[in-house]
């Protein structure tokens, strides 16, 4: 019976992490054609870097908002909500004319982005115990390396040349995260979430009985804060590093393609790190160790992306990156609700912290890399910005308590 209960939390987890892989399939096929369409819509540094940066930019004031949303309206409906607006988000980008609806489509997906990001941590924390979130929170985040993957080894080069380029492939992925987000509701309908904590999806009966009850909670939390500047540098890495690695190697003397397909030397790195560095900290206990180690490697990578051109030592820096990355994906998310004073029913809110103000990074960290480029025709001080990144990853998991 319980190997029953077991695979059925898993099988929900599996499934939910599917819709973020619709989402980042979905996000990351404007950075993976970044290229053409500035070419194409001609778009300056700077305005490429915006779209880049468009999704992350939308967490900044919504996001706490949609966490506690997310805690007051359960997992189902948080990701199918965000599914339908990434396909609807996807299918405008489709038919853009030019910059302005380019970045309101992009906005408007960085809102569907918000439930699924918020609704995954949150249907774990139902499903499991906190002790137990490191190996679940690693599948969704492969859910999502896998879209994110996809859409720069699939799309890019195979998917969007046969569909005819960018706009068909965008169409056709908005209306498959369509489909998905009814997909999803069948299955919910079929094993409904319950779990470990004893909660249930939409169960309203909580510790915390006002949402200014919620904030003073959250906000008062030391480790909580720590984790909220984690999250800045963690988003500026990520965002910078995926936005514009191809369009960098491509500037390099790479074809679009063959860029493409080095980028998901990244997302493999980052698969390896999501499901080994988590579990392994679990496993050991030392879920601080981690951050330090995964934010030390961060900054190695990218200064290895630095110096290496377009050779071997930037193919290493960009696993190496990759690894570091990777780890710190799921920590974020996982180490919340095991924090005293927040638990399973501050999951979203607390999720949300992070991200609202995490994202100022998401949102710094590809436009610093355009306008720094505009400024001075180089991508290095872009970069070099990101190693910083990786160095706080560092100071800061030295300041955590026991998380």
């Amino acid at each position: 019976m319980a190997s029953s209960v077991a695979s059925r939390r898993y099988g929900l987890v599996v499934a939910g992490a599917l819709c973020y892989t619709s989402l980042t399939f979905v996000w990351f096929s404007l950075p993976a054609y970044l290229a053409t369409i500035i070419a194409e819509v001609g778009l300056s540094g700077t305005e490429a870097g915006l779209l880049a940066g468009a999704v992350p930019l939308t967490y900044i004031p919504i996001a706490l908002f949609s966490g506690l949303a997310v805690d007051r309206i359960g997992p189902t409906r948080s990701l199918a909500v965000g599914l339908v607006v990434t396909g609807i988000a996807q299918i405008v980008r489709s038919v853009a004319g030019g910059f302005p609806t380019l970045l309101a489509a992009t906005l408007l997906l960085g809102v569907g982005a918000t439930a699924i990001t918020f609704g995954l941590p949150k249907l774990v924390s139902v499903l499991f115990p906190p002790a137990e979130t490191g190996l679940p929170s690693s599948l969704y985040m492969v859910g999502a390396a896998v879209g994110t993957a996809s859409a720069f080894g699939l799309g890019r080069p195979v998917v969007g040349p046969l569909l005819g380029g960018w706009r068909p492939l965008f169409l056709w992925s908005g209306v498959a995260a369509l489909g998905y987000a009814v997909v999803w509701l069948a299955v919910v309908r079929l094993v409904p979430i319950s779990g470990g904590n004893g909660a249930a999806d939409g169960d309203r009966e909580r510790a915390s009985t006002s949402v200014r009850t919620d904030l003073r909670r959250v906000l008062g939390h030391r480790d909580l804060r720590l984790m909220v500047v984690l999250g800045v540098v963690y988003l500026a890495l990520v965002h910078g590093l995926q936005g514009w690695l191809p369009t960098v190697l491509e500037a390099r003397g790479l074809s679009a393609d063959r860029a493409g397909q080095t980028t998901t030397l990244l997302v493999g790195a980052k698969v390896v790190g999501v499901l080994a560095i988590p579990t392994l900290a679990d496993r050991v206990d030392a879920r601080r160790g981690a951050v330090i180690g995964c934010g030390g490697l961060a900054a190695v990578g990218v200064a290895g992306v630095i110096a290496g051109g377009a050779t071997a030592v930037a193919a290493l820096g960009i696993v190496i990156a990759g690894l570091g990355v990777g780890g710190l994906s799921p920590l974020i998310r996982a180490i919340p609700p095991n924090l005293d004073g927040i638990g399973a029913e501050l999951t979203g809110v607390a999720v949300g912290l992070v991200f609202a103000v995490g994202e100022i990074g998401g949102f710094l960290g590809p436009v610093l890399v355009g306008t720094l480029h505009d400024l001075t025709g180089s991508y290095v001080p872009g970069f070099g910005v990101l190693v910083g990144g990786g160095v706080v990853a560092v100071v800061v998991g030295a300041a955590l308590g026991d998380v």
